[in-house]
C-alpha cells in the first residue's frame, strides 16, 4: 500500500485502522504478535552487512561472495556496499 496511514484524513484513517484490527481478528494475530514480528524483520535486516544494487547480500560472515568479490578485485571498495544501520 503506497498511501500511509498518517495522510489519509480522519473518517478514512477510522475505516482502514478497523478494517485491519477485523483482518487481525479474523486470523487471529494480536498486536503483541504482530510487534513480536516486526522486531524480529528488524532484527533480520540488521544481520545484512553488505548489499548491492541488484539485491545481493551478505552477512559479513564467511568468505567474500561471488558478486562481493568480483567488485572488490574490479576496484570497488567493500564499504562502497556496506549497508547503514
Amino acid at each position: 500500500m503506497s498511501t500511509s496511514i498518517a495522510k489519509l484524513d480522519g473518517q478514512a484513517r477510522e475505516r482502514l485502522i478497523a478494517w485491519i484490527q477485523h483482518r487481525m481478528d479474523e486470523f487471529g494475530i494480536t498486536v503483541d504478535a504482530l510487534q513480536r514480528s516486526l522486531a524480529e524483520d528488524e532484527q533480520s535486516a540488521c544481520a545484512i552487512r553488505y548489499q548491492d544494487a541488484m539485491g545481493h547480500v551478505w552477512d559479513g560472515q564467511g568468505d567474500l561472495p561471488e558478486w562481493l568479490r568480483r567488485a572488490v578485485a574490479s576496484g570497488q571498495s567493500i564499504d562502497f556496499f556496506r549497508c547503514e544501520g
